[in-house]
């Protein structure tokens, strides 16, 4: 049971990464990157709504959803679920960390359009998965999607010290560095196969 928890874990993080192997997220992913600690903000934030939006949308299908053939709803109470979990984060980061709810700005309520939360959520039926390994999923999805952000920042705050030709300043390099950080990641694919 623990080597399966393992190879999830594995795979969400590296082999399926929601942000460099997926493409999910990519909105938060390019716009909080620039500063290691709102990058570490943002993908705490995320964490914490994987995993908590993983437990109320699994027990939602399993003990609503489907016992009253009720599944055709479940992206519209995914969302709510998701908003409200949002909402929660936000609440807790205004009264906790002021500092870095305002340096998060657009981009934490944007974790409710998040699509990387909703392709959780959805991967967990598709999947199959039982509570236990809805929630290792799910903390291991935003787990993998804090290391993209903090490598993302990492390099980006190297980068605005080095001298860049005029053409790629900005959102032009940004874009190159995802793309080589995304092949990097494709390393990792022979690692788990699921």
């Amino acid at each position: 049971m623990f080597r399966e928890f393992f190879i999830i874990f594995i795979s969400a993080v590296l082999v399926n990464n929601f942000v460099l192997v997926r493409f999910l997220g990519l909105c938060p992913f390019l716009g909080v990157s620039r500063k290691m600690d709102t990058a570490v903000g943002m993908g705490m934030a995320v964490i914490f709504v994987m995993t908590l939006s993983s437990l109320v949308t699994y027990l939602i299908y399993t003990y609503i959803l489907r016992p009253f053939n009720l599944e055709y709803l479940q992206i519209i109470a995914f969302i709510l679920v998701i908003a409200s979990l949002v909402q929660l984060v936000e609440i807790i980061l205004q009264k906790l960390s002021p500092n870095l709810y305002h340096s998060l700005g657009i981009y934490l309520p944007l974790i409710t359009t998040n699509c990387a939360i909703m392709g959780l959520a959805l991967l967990n039926i598709i999947k199959g998965y039982d509570l236990l390994r809805s929630l290792v999923f799910g903390f291991s999805a935003g787990t993998g999607f804090t290391l993209s952000l903090v490598l993302m920042a990492g390099i980006r705050e190297r980068l605005e010290m080095a001298d860049v030709p005029e053409h790629f300043k900005g959102f032009p390099i940004t874009m190159i560095l995802a793309g080589l950080i995304s092949i990097a990641f494709l390393g990792f694919i022979a690692i788990v196969k699921m």
